[in-house]
């Protein structure tokens, strides 16, 4: 409400990669304010103060057209890629004067099995930090690290759930371990998927 918060972290950091996520869903008054930038490289808050742009690289993120994402590149009326069918409905949803002051516009591939299974490995890796200060080694069989993928992956949203996916159905079986179980005084264990849930074997 108090407004400048934008200006203010630009005159900060006037040399800086600035991201703007999920652009559709902001208030229609954000492409009148980006076009000030675009046209002019400065910007001006409602204090009357005034931030360069002339040295930020604006990146924006959309979901428009994500709906082609998870279909073939045949069957949009003949040749017609999935790239091109995005883009399409990205015009379809900005405005011409917000497209054509765009430097470009790059339609990114879905996230594939291969990146979550990195993503999974790094989250677990700082689950495995945290508990070795407490002296407990875990290891994850092949079946669990399986399991936790087709929980916390889909084509559709990428491994958004995984945070949930770990926090819900990993840590509560370790907690249970770590306050009352076995691994109460450190120790070690795996964890095994038995075809329901994931289980802790010593």
């Amino acid at each position: 409400e108090d407004g400048g918060l934008l200006t203010d972290a630009i005159r900060k950091t006037p040399n800086c990669v600035l991201l703007l996520d999920e652009i559709e869903k902001a208030h229609s008054d954000i492409y009148n304010i980006l076009l000030q930038v675009m046209d002019y490289a400065r910007l001006t808050d409602n204090k009357g103060q005034k931030a360069d742009f002339r040295n930020v690289i604006l990146i924006m993120t959309s979901n428009a057209g994500a709906q082609y994402a998870s279909r073939a590149s045949v069957g949009f009326n003949g040749n017609v890629s999935r790239g091109e069918a995005m883009l399409a409905q990205v015009k379809k949803t900005f405005k011409p004067e917000f497209i054509n002051r765009l430097s470009d516009m790059v339609v990114f591939s879905d996230m594939d099995k291969h990146m979550a299974e990195l993503i999974l490995a790094k989250k677990l890796r700082q689950l495995d930090a945290k508990l070795a200060a407490k002296g407990v080694t875990v290891t994850l069989t092949d079946a669990a690290r399986e399991q936790l993928l087709k929980w916390g992956f889909t084509r559709e949203y990428g491994a958004r759930e995984m945070d949930r996916v770990i926090g819900n159905r990993l840590k509560p079986i370790l907690m249970k371990a770590l306050l009352f179980g076995k691994l109460k005084k450190s120790g070690k264990a795996h964890v095994d998927f038995d075809g329901k849930e994931l289980v802790i074997n010593y």
